[in-house]
This record gives structure tokens, C-alpha cells and sequence, in this order.
């Protein structure tokens, strides 16, 4: 069987880092599969891909195009929503044919036996990419209820779409609302368990990393490791370490991460963040975006997930269950689906700071509650979100639909 994978950007983030660990697990499970990364952006992703076992394909997408998304008009009013929204298609609509058309005769080239487009903007643009002679699967990564522009053209796109592949119940049931005619299977992200494993850590790099000076003996780190996106929280969590600090001495705070998107307001500037945190008078390291984040969950006591919306996964979360690390989840949307409260992880309300602190200060204060937390954490991971059985259920989907369309030929 060969795969074509379309990524609408060539950096490594959740979604990216999913479908590196599904062409591992694929071909893990079936090491005949032919593997085809598209990036349609330059950056990491296509060496990362290589060394995962695909062959690269590099097509950046023009400016116009990947700079033009609707995450950066969510803090505007409806009218001004839509007006802007209108004004970005214009500008872009022309422009994405002519990609769109470049892209389907790349795809074409390639003859693969199913699609599996990996974003918004490829999902759209599978529909104007023409037909590409096999399947078309869209791997839906977040929630689209919300977005109404982007639904619609979801709705106007689906035409050639052979089913959606959610990564939670919640991203399946909000897809339903979205796409009532299309076959939806829900198959829960996972991580390289062999890889993200507990191990030595290094505190000291990581101080060094966020510019501090190092970390007392017995200090708990806590960190939060996440794109600035507005919704993923940061804001949040150094509000709760503020409140922790206040009343425990010996925690040390971490945000790691970068902005990474190319959605024009869609995220925190680090000078930002720097600006909360003075006000705040929390002392916090940041670290920059670290392409490899295991030797950062290795190094940070407590792993904080401090989301504002429901999260429609939470790659990070299981990332750092692997890794035997407590975790302190905002619990909404698919995030919850990923642990059970008290058992292997502490839940806390989406946004609010209170709760999140409260959390963090009993595995601040509680070693062997950590311990504990941890080791079930890396016990759910394996059992749950192991890289076998995820490449098992993505190829029993893309099976499925290589033999309806084959069904739906000979009935033709």
C-alpha cells in the first residue's frame, strides 16, 4: 500500500509530530508500506519525515495562503470576523487554485492508494486539487463547530472526501455536527512509548536553557510545554504560579515553547509572557520551542497542560505519561478521555488558575504522590497509546476505504 500524507506546513507541531509517529507505527506494523510526506511549507518536517521512513516532498505554499487562517480573527466581533475572512479569500482564492492544481499533480505523480490529508487548509485544498484516483482521508485534529468559516468550507469541500479520521470522541462528535453525511473514525493520537520512557533527567540544562540560575537542591520543577497559542494557557498557568509560590518555597516554574504559526494574531509574543510574569512578580524560565522534548519532560517534576478551551487531544499530556511524569490536565474535550482523575493524573477546570494551582501545590508539596501518579501515568501510556496499536487501527481505516472505493467501482 502506498500513503500520501499532506501536512499545510513544513514545522514540527502536535499534529506533525502525530503523523511522524504514525508513519513509524505504520511501518512497524507493516513495513511494506510506501510512505509519502507532502510538505507544503519548508521547515524540519521533511528531514524528520525521512528519518521516520517516507520520502519528502517539499511544495511551500505561497505567503497569501499560509498566512491566512480563521484562529487569527477569533477575538474579533462576527461582522468583522466575516468582513476579514471575505477580504483574506479574495486575496488567497485565486492563488490557492493554481497551488491546489500544482498540488493534485504531485499527488498524482506519486499514484498512491489513499490520501490522508493532515490539516484545514490541505483539507480544503484536496477539493480543488481534483481527483487524485484513490481515497481522500482528512485526519481532523481539532474542533470545527466553533469556527463557522472554516466549517462551511469543510461542508462545501467534502464532496471527494472518503471519511474523517478524529483523534477523540469529542472531535468525533463535534464533526458529526459539522459533516452529517461523512463516515467518521475516531482513533486516539500516540507516542513512541520506547522513546518518550522514563530516564535521567537534566534540570541543570534546563535552567541553563531558561536563562536562570540553577535550581536549589530538592526543587520541583513544573513546567508547560505547549505552542504560544492564546488558547493553550500560558497566561493561565503563570497566574497559578503566582499562587503557588506565594505559599510553597522550592517550585520553579518553566514555559517551553515558541510562536510557531504563521496565522497572523493567533498567539502570545514571549514579550508578553515575559510581561505577565513581572506583573505578577512570578519568577519564570522560558525556554525556546525544543524540536526533541523528551529530555524536558525527563527534567521537569510536574507537566502542567493548561489548555483555556477543550483541547480536541492533548499530545503533550501522553508525552509526559510515557515519561512516568505526573500531569496536571485542564479537563475538557478530548483531554479528559486521556486520563482518570486521581489515578494517573490531577484535572482541573479549563481556566481557572485557582483550580490548576491547587492541583500543582499537592504534587508540590507530595513526593509520594508523585511517584505514584507517575507510574500510572507511564502504565496508562503503554497500554493505551502505544505506537502498534494506533498503526493497527489507522490501517484497518485505510483498508476499509481502498475497498469501498473498490466495491463502489465494480457496481459502477
Amino acid at each position: 500500500m502506498k500513503i500520501v500524507f499532506i501536512s499545510p506546513v513544513g514545522f514540527v507541531g502536535g499534529a506533525e509530530r502525530c503523523l511522524l509517529t504514525l508513519v513509524g507505527a505504520l511501518r512497524q506494523v507493516e513495513p511494506s508500506i510506501d510512505c509519502h510526506v507532502v510538505c507544503c511549507g519548508d521547515g524540519p518536517l521533511a528531514q524528520q519525515a525521512h528519518v521516520a521512513g517516507a520520502t519528502a516532498h517539499v511544495l511551500p505554499m505561497p505567503p497569501a495562503m499560509a498566512g491566512f487562517g480563521e484562529s487569527g480573527l477569533a477575538r474579533a466581533g462576527t461582522v468583522k470576523r466575516l468582513a476579514l475572512t471575505a477580504l483574506g479569500t479574495a486575496r488567497a482564492g485565486p492563488t490557492a487554485w493554481v497551488y491546489a492544481r500544482r498540488l493534485g499533480a504531485l499527488v498524482r505523480s506519486i499514484g498512491p492508494d489513499v490520501v490522508h490529508s493532515n490539516g484545514m487548509k490541505t483539507h480544503l485544498l484536496s477539493r480543488l486539487a481534483g481527483d487524485v484516483g484513490c481515497p481522500v482521508l482528512w485526519h481532523v485534529h481539532d474542533f470545527v463547530g466553533t469556527r463557522p468559516v472554516m466549517a462551511r468550507g469543510l461542508r462545501l469541500a467534502a464532496g471527494r472526501v472518503a471519511g474523517c479520521v478524529a483523534i477523540s470522541e469529542a472531535v468525533a462528535h463535534d464533526l458529526k455536527t459539522v459533516l452529517p453525511g461523512v463516515a467518521i473514525s475516531t482513533v486516539m493520537n500516540a507516542t513512541d512509548t520506547d522513546r518518550f520512557a522514563p530516564g535521567p533527567g537534566a534540570g541543570g540544562r534546563l535552567d541553563a536553557l531558561a536563562g536562570l540560575k540553577p535550581a536549589p537542591a530538592g526543587a520541583v520543577r513544573v513546567g508547560l510545554l505547549a505552542t504560544y497559542a492564546r488558547w493553550k494557557g500560558q497566561d493561565v498557568f503563570i497566574e497559578a504560579a503566582a499562587q503557588v509560590s506565594e505559599s510553597i518555597a522550592g517550585a520553579q516554574f518553566y514555559v517551553i515553547g515558541g510562536p510557531v504559526y504563521a496565522t497572523a494574531g493567533s498567539q502570545f509574543s514571549q514579550a508578553e509572557l515575559v510581561a505577565l510574569a513581572r506583573a505578577r512578580g512570578v519568577d519564570i524560565g522560558f525556554v525556546p520551542f525544543q524540536p526533541d522534548p523528551v529530555s524536558i519532560y525527563r527534567s521537569l517534576d510536574v507537566v502542567v497542560h493548561a489548555s483555556t478551551h477543550p483541547e480536541p487531544f492533548g499530545l503533550t499530556i501522553i508525552e509526559a505519561m510515557s515519561c512516568a511524569r505526573p500531569v496536571v490536565v485542564s479537563a475538557g474535550g478530548g483531554a479528559k478521555e486521556l486520563f482518570v482523575e486521581g489515578v494517573d493524573g490531577l484535572g482541573f477546570t479549563p481556566g481557572n488558575a485557582d483550580e490548576m494551582a491547587a492541583a500543582v501545590s499537592r504534587l508540590c508539596t507530595d513526593a509520594e504522590l508523585r511517584e505514584r501518579l507517575g507510574n500510572e501515568a507511564r502504565a496508562s501510556a503503554v497500554k493505551r497509546f502505544g505506537r502498534s496499536t494506533f498503526g493497527d487501527r489507522m490501517l484497518s481505516v485505510y483498508r476499509h476505504a481502498t475497498l469501498k472505493k473498490v466495491r463502489v467501482r465494480r457496481l459502477t
